[in-house]
């Protein structure tokens, strides 16, 4: 997907990522990743809490975490100048939007025995971002990309016709996902991980808070209700949200985008190992089949992306030769 790169006074100047992926690189993608793939084993354990107040929690906590996180690392100046530059703010809140329906329905998945569902969200995810490259920013695909496309349209509908209903969970995490990271571009990649996140549950907190509060009066809301281990547990979601995405924010900065690219399949591929072989969710013969169109799909735009930059990055330096 292409981006914009005008400059924005909230911002920093971006760090460029090396040719080559160095280890510590590596291990930070690949941390994120794994954290974020064993996720349907956490939620279930902030049971009795429903969806909506786990996510409540989610954002409350988050906000109070990476507010330490910007008073340690004294980057607070960023958070206040973000706050200030009305197009940043306004993007960041649309962000927050979109990521708050993000998490409510992932976490809606898991508790409701959905997690094959929630993989299938993230799998197809890549598609939806060239789909949006498409519609939203006028990009015109090479031909295996609209193979893929093709593949992705296909399993939908083959999951659809064999389960007799739309897979909405997997259609909504992929495109809530796939606007969220369009909307992160457009408010420029180098606004920091923390202050991204920062400012983002700030513009939800409110929301997050009255629900809570309605909860704690009505009598309704399980925090302080079962013990002190479900207590620090839901406290505890605030670094859970925070540590894989500061993991991811820092490899990014040092891994080149075919790398994280080929890393974000580790997440949606630990969920549907739990999904199937921990939690024993039913795979029909539908849903392999849905599934199988799938990966092909994400062969196909791997190995499309992996043999279009190789002949970038050719012709880079064939013109630095001769510019030489």
């Amino acid at each position: 997907m292409s981006s914009t790169r005008g400059t924005d006074p909230a911002v920093s100047t971006p760090v460029p990522a090396p040719a080559l992926p160095d280890r510590t690189g590596l291990a930070l993608g690949a941390g994120a990743y794994l954290l974020w793939g064993v996720l349907p084993l956490y939620f279930p354990l902030l049971q009795p809490a429903g969806a909506v107040e786990i996510i409540g929690h989610r954002i409350v906590w988050s906000l109070g975490f990476c507010v330490l996180l910007l008073v340690a690392t004294r980057t607070w100046g960023t958070f206040v100048r973000v706050l200030r530059t009305p197009r940043t703010l306004g993007l960041l809140a649309v962000a927050a939007v979109l990521i708050a329906v993000n998490w409510t329905v992932y976490v809606y998945g898991v508790l409701t025995d959905q997690v094959v569902d929630a993989a299938l969200g993230y799998f197809i995810n890549p598609l939806v971002t060239v789909l949006l490259a498409v519609f939203v920013l006028g990009e015109r695909l090479r031909r295996a990309q609209w193979v893929a496309l093709a593949c992705g349209t296909v399993a939908v509908v083959v999951i659809t016709v064999g389960y007799g209903r739309l897979p909405w969970i997997a259609l909504s995490l992929a495109f809530s996902f796939g606007l969220y990271g369009l909307i992160k571009n457009r408010a420029g990649r180098t606004v920091p991980a923390v202050t991204s996140l920062a400012v983002e549950t700030l513009v939800l907190l409110p929301f997050a808070s009255a629900y809570l509060v309605v909860l704690a009066a009505n009598g309704t809301g399980s925090f302080g209700a079962h013990g002190t281990g479900h207590v620090v547990a839901l406290v505890s979601s605030g670094v859970v949200t925070a540590v894989p995405l500061l993991m991811f924010g820092s490899a990014a900065r040092r891994l080149p985008l075919s790398v994280v690219g080929m890393l974000q399949y580790i997440a949606p591929t630990m969920q549907f190992i739990i999904g199937v072989v921990v939690l024993g969710e039913q795979m029909p013969t539908a849903r392999w089949v849905g599934f199988g169109l799938v990966w092909v799909a994400l062969v196909l735009l791997t190995a499309d992306g992996l043999r279009t930059g190789r002949a970038e990055a050719l012709a880079r330096r064939t013109a630095a030769r001769a510019a030489a």
